[in-house]
């Protein structure tokens, strides 16, 4: 797995086919770039060049244990590292939860670098309570229980992968991480911002592709609602489960490839934007 270096720590990614377009893909809060694996492959089948990304503290990059070295702007520059380190000036860009929060950020912060964003369960102000009720009881855990999950890392660690399902491997994976720096990833997003106020947001002008999903607290339909609406180059789709994209995604990935050959298509993206100012009048 190829790596390149960011303020001093290893940063992991894998490119998937190959071709001019590139497409970034980045995972959720304490899981790997591997989460991404199955749709880089079906983007890159349809002649993509496709990125998936591990931020410091996920998958194999780096995991330092001081809670100062996670937040979200922090994620959104590593990001634009990637493109730097890639020579890539501009990109489409997305993830899924955290990797769809700083998806946001990194258009807030370089803007000029997105051809378009994919953003998938975005987590922004109706997710508070239930993010409360979900992650604190886990810093907890991951804190005063370290002895424990220390146990249960080692454990998951010795289940053989290939005898389980590709939602169950991300699942143990997740549960076979060493708990410290865990907890300090957890620290340092609790304590700090989770996405780029609603004002920035509003003026994000990258063509976005906004998928929601039902019966998700932590990932609460109506926020991406919400997004889909403050974007001006917004669409939102709806996923009809939570695990669709990665057990059934043929019609999201449809969706999704559909997108981004239309962000590499000047007029398709003026056009998509047109077509989303169009639907919130």
């Amino acid at each position: 797995m190829p790596y390149f270096r960011y303020e001093g720590h290893r940063l992991a990614y894998t490119i998937h086919g190959q071709g001019p377009r590139t497409t970034v893909l980045m995972p959720g809060l304490l899981l790997s770039q591997k989460m991404q694996t199955p749709l880089a492959g079906d983007l890159a089948r349809h002649g993509n060049r496709v990125v998936t990304f591990d931020f410091l503290g996920h998958g194999d990059s780096d995991r330092p244990q001081e809670m100062g070295c996670y937040s979200m702007p922090d994620f959104a520059r590593q990001a634009r590292a990637l493109l730097d380190h890639l020579d890539l000036e501009q990109a489409v860009v997305g993830g899924t939860s955290l990797g769809a929060n700083v998806t946001l950020e990194l258009a807030a912060l370089a803007p000029e670098r997105l051809k378009g964003m994919i953003i998938e369960m975005p987590v922004l102000d109706k997710a508070i309570p239930a993010c409360a009720a979900a992650f604190a009881p886990l810093l907890f855990a991951l804190t005063y229980g370290e002895p424990v999950m220390k146990a249960l890392a080692f454990g998951a660690r010795r289940v053989p992968r290939a005898l389980v399902p590709f939602t169950v491997e991300l699942a143990l994976d997740w549960i076979a991480q060493d708990p410290g720096p865990s907890a300090a990833v957890l620290q340092g997003i609790l304590f700090g911002r989770t996405a780029p106020e609603r004002t920035v947001r509003e003026g994000l002008e990258a063509p976005a592709l906004v998928i929601g999903h039902p019966r998700d607290p932590v990932h609460p339909f109506s926020d991406a609602d919400m997004l889909a609406a403050e974007l001006p180059g917004g669409r939102l789709i709806d996923a009809n489960s939570i695990i669709e994209l990665r057990v059934s995604p043929e019609r999201l990935t449809g969706k999704i490839a559909a997108f981004i050959d239309e962000c590499w298509d000047e007029a398709g993206a003026s056009s998509a934007r047109r077509r989303a100012r169009a639907a919130r009048a």
